[in-house]
Formats: C-alpha cells, structure tokens, sequence
C-alpha cells in the first residue's frame, strides 16, 4: 500500500510539474537583445530591454508579436518635424483654397488692390483738404488773438479754447492719415504676396502692373 502511494505522489508531482512549466510557457516567453548583443529567450524580460524592442513567443515558441524598439530621439524630432511640415502644408492648402475663391486669376488680385488702395488715398486726400480749412480757422483765430495782444488786450477764453480745438483736430486727423498710410503699405504687400502665390497655383503671370496708373489732366 505504501509503495502504490509512493508511485502516485511521485507521478503527481510530476503531473504538476509539467503542468507548472505549460502554464509557464503559455503565460508567454519574451525573445530578446542583451546588452552585449546576444539573443536571449526568457519569461522575464529587463525593463532596458524593452527599450530595444522584443518579440513575445507562445509555448510552440512562435512569435505572437514584436514590438518594435522605443524611438530614439532623433526619429522623435523627424517625426515632430514632418507632423509640423504636414501641419503647414495643410494650413497652406487652405488659404489657397480661399484665395481661388476671391481671385481665379493675378490680375483680378491686381484690379482689387487698385480699387482699394484708391478707396485708402481718396480718404487721405479728403482730410488733408479738411487739414487745409481747419488751418485756414487756426490762421484767422491766431491772427485775431495776436492783434489783441498787439493792442493790449487780453484773450478771451473762447478764442484760446477754439484755437487749441483747431489744433487737436489737425493732430487728431494727422494721425489719422499717417494710420492710413501705413495701412496702404501693409495691404499692398498682402495683395502683393497673394498675387506672388496665384501666379505659383494657377501658373498664370500677371499682364498688370502693380503700380497705380498715372493719369495726365
């Protein structure tokens, strides 16, 4: 009876363990690179290892799946770079898009620059003739105030609040127009960028200048 006991305890044991080293191998190996180089095969794997990139095998020791080794940073900035490029790319292909929408050709991006800088230097002209009357009241309510002071009388209030009136509009529009100018500027070379690319997406060149035309009366 011992020896029947002796038997089983001994074939259990080895039941068990057989059974201990298929679950191991079902819970899966990992095939790896060492440090030196060399091919390891375990079911543990080091965590500088997984860095490298690894395979895990089944219990038939075929690959299952591999992962692939952790960027280095030179492939993370090529590849931030080229997220950037198609980024920009992307953005680049949507102001085209409204570009083709406003103008199908150069020239129609020429004639509305014409037309609005015209717009811009008409308002110029116009405050700069309302400069000339508002200095022409400055000139008469100086003149006036100077010759009370020649005959020695003192300035009314009213005329010193209108002569610093006068001159604060004159400034007030002098700022105006200078704010313009510099919007003429800045306009022109929008428009003069936009023609730039519309000749490049449509591979039409302008036949129009980009200068205003000169009128002889």
């Amino acid at each position: 009876m011992h020896k029947r006991l002796t038997v089983f305890s001994a074939a259990a044991s080895a039941f068990l363990l057989t059974l201990g080293m298929i679950s191991q191998a079902e819970a899966g190996m990992y095939r790896y690179t060492d440090e030196q180089g060399q091919l390891v095969i375990s079911n543990t794997i080091p965590q500088q290892a997984t860095k490298r990139g690894y395979d895990i095998l089944n219990s038939n020791g075929r690959v299952v799946d591999s992962i692939s080794p952790a960027p280095t940073e030179a492939e993370i900035a090529a590849r931030e770079a080229k997220k950037q490029r198609e980024e920009e790319l992307n953005i680049q292909r949507q102001k085209d898009a409204r570009l083709l929408k406003r103008f199908s050709h150069p020239d129609q991006a020429i004639k509305a620059m014409h037309r609005k800088l015209d717009e811009l230097r008409g308002l110029i002209q116009l405050k700069r003739g309302n400069i000339s009357v508002i200095s022409s009241q400055l000139d008469n309510e100086q003149s006036r105030a100077a010759n009370m002071e020649r005959n020695g009388r003192k300035i009314p209030d009213a005329t010193l609040n209108k002569i610093h009136r006068l001159e604060s509009q004159i400034r007030d529009i002098e700022r105006e127009i200078s704010g313009q100018v510099q919007e003429i500027d800045a306009l022109k070379q929008i428009f003069e960028k936009d023609i730039k690319r519309l000749e490049k997406i449509t591979g039409e060149s302008r036949t129009l200048s980009l200068e205003p035309t000169i009128t002889e009366d």
